[in-house]
């Protein structure tokens, strides 16, 4: 059975003897390659190769072709700053800049980067036909946020009518962009949109769910399965996203993957996810990520499970370790040996660096406030997280310190441990967890960061 089959059979909750495997290659593409990101992700003969390697390294049944989440946005007029090792960042927002949405247009083939993109498909499709190509497309949400700002986030409560017009514009490009992937060759579609684990399920019922529908929809009767992928604690949208209606749903290690199983088959959709995406994938070592990936698989089970990492694979994401999880998956005996191992001791994964973290405050000096991220340079909750504590904290000047500790870097995973934090992104404020996976308006961080210096 080719990878594109299993896929298929396990979007459409048919039993099988074996967990399809799918490794989320974005920028670590551009590692493969032995390029940076901004030259991977502006080249089609990069990405080709990287993503080739990728499939010949890593033997996926089915991979995306990019993980890019700001490349309609761009296309949109969105300004981006780009990193050596991290998909570009939006740091210019039009909808705040002057721009009104009548004037926004729906992106072409040629527009931006796309053409890029959609090259890359074509060849890769054609090189690797018994793979199942993902395209993965910006959700409505994460676009509107990109396109309006943090505002977003006062405008569903100030003027409602005002995000329904920016839903149906940015749902509108979704769909298009699905036309374009579907037309070069992709076999499944994945709307990924992160920032809705940010809004409460009453907010994403109101504003999110009718438009999602409306692209799943529009993707089925264009042939095509489709996945619906969400970063960050959105356990609580979980149920909501099944109703959307798509083949299959994502999630990473956030969300606990038997609660996602249980909803999931409950309203016949499939799931994947949720391998740990830095503690194993990046920091641990080969018997880490067999000890994980055997997890997720006894989790997942046998009916409508797809094994992946929690989100895009970053940069430096160690070869060996995402070789051991494709052994996992294709060597049944390997397989039972971990079991045995787990069987027998601890399996928790260890993490320590040996270094000295000193926690406590000095009453003489700035208010301390930690933000807990995967990255904010790639991770738009993340992002939008980080904009908003340096927003509120701009006024109190020296008085305030604000520091990111991302987990992508032992150290970051280390203070994450140490402060207590279960979920990203997360505001520390005086070492005490105030805002977890919850992106508040920029004055009620202000009004906490008040209240501890007034104390």
């Amino acid at each position: 059975m080719t990878g594109k089959e299993l896929i298929a059979k396990a979007m459409k909750l048919e039993p099988l003897s074996s967990v399809p495997w799918v490794p989320f290659v974005g920028v670590h593409g551009a590692s493969l390659a032995g390029v940076d990101s901004e030259s991977y992700l502006n080249s089609k003969e990069l990405i080709v190769r990287g993503v080739s390697a990728a499939i010949e390294i890593y033997k996926p049944d089915g991979i995306p072709v990019l993980f890019d989440l700001q490349l309609e946005a761009e296309a949109l007029g969105c300004r981006v700053v780009w990193a050596k090792s991290n998909p570009p960042s939006v740091i210019g927002h039009p909808l705040t800049e002057g721009i009104d949405i009548t004037d926004l247009k729906v992106p072409s083939k040629e527009s931006g980067r796309i053409a890029v993109a959609l090259e890359a498909v074509k060849e890769i499709s054609e090189l690797y036909p018994e793979v199942a190509i993902y395209g993965l497309v910006t959700g409505p949400f994460t676009l509107g946020l990109h396109l309006l700002g943090t505002d977003i986030f006062m405008q569903m409560f100030m003027d409602e009518f005002y995000v329904y017009d920016l839903m149906e514009f940015c749902s509108g490009v979704a769909k298009k962009m699905s036309d374009y992937y579907i037309e070069a060759g992709c076999d499944v579609i994945a709307i990924v949109d992160p920032m809705v684990s940010q809004i409460g399920t009453e907010q994403f019922d109101k504003f999110v769910c009718g438009y999602a529908t409306g692209i799943f929809d529009h993707i089925r009767e264009r042939g095509v399965l489709s996945s619906f992928f969400v970063c960050g604690d959105a356990q609580h949208n979980i149920e909501s996203m099944c109703r959307c209606r798509p083949d299959n749903i994502s999630v990473d290690e956030n969300i606990s993957l038997g609660y996602v199983r249980d909803i999931a088959l409950e309203q016949g959709v499939s799931f994947g996810g949720n391998l740990k995406l830095t503690s194993t994938l990046l920091f641990g070592d080969e018997t880490d990520c067999e000890k994980d990936a055997v997890e997720c698989m006894e989790i997942g089970g046998s009916r409508g499970f797809i094994l992946s990492p929690g989100c895009d694979l970053p940069y430096s994401t160690v070869v060996n370790n995402l070789k051991a999880v494709s052994e996992i998956v294709k060597n049944g005996y390997r397989r039972e040996v971990v079991k045995a191992i787990m069987s027998e001791g601890n399996s928790e994964l260890s993490f320590e660096d040996g270094q000295d973290y000193i926690l406590k405050d000095d009453p003489d000096g700035p208010l301390k406030i930690d933000v807990i991220t995967l990255d904010s340079a790639s991770c738009a909750p993340c992002q939008y997280m980080m904009s908003a504590v340096l927003r509120a904290a701009e006024p109190f000047g020296e008085r305030v310190v604000v520091t990111e500790y991302k987990i992508k870097e032992r150290s970051g995973l280390n203070m994450m441990k140490r402060l207590g934090v279960k979920k990203i992104p997360t505001i520390c404020i005086a070492q005490d967890v105030v805002f977890s996976s919850n992106i508040p308006p920029v004055d009620q961080i202000y009004n906490s960061i008040y209240e501890r210096l007034k104390h």
